[in-house]
């Protein structure tokens, strides 16, 4: 079975996507009808941070502008750039 990505706002699952390695969350989003609020698409203003619950998100090295060590700590990740690895679950309150 293909991994997926489920978009929860708190408790309600929004929806899902399968996840092809490639996407970025925004796009898997997109993709189920969901919209994350984007700005500038390249992980520098932190617009699209969303929260992980569970799975799997690269982290660029350095960090991109847009996160910083607190904010990875609480599980925030890029929804422009970031780049689901298996199954992953989101959370898309604003996150911290």
């Amino acid at each position: 079975m293909p991994p997926v990505l489920r978009i929860f706002k708190g408790s309600l699952l929004l929806g899902t996507a399968l996840v092809d390695g490639e996407s970025t969350l925004v796009e898997l989003a997109e993709d189920a009808g969901i919209e994350i609020p984007t700005n500038c698409t390249s992980g520098t203003c932190g617009t699209c941070i969303v929260r992980l619950i569970e799975g799997e998100i690269a982290l660029d090295d350095p960090l991109p502008p847009g996160l910083d060590d607190y904010l990875v700590k609480q599980g925030a990740r890029l929804g422009c750039i970031g780049i689901a690895n298996g199954d992953v679950s989101i959370d898309i309150l604003p996150p911290l």
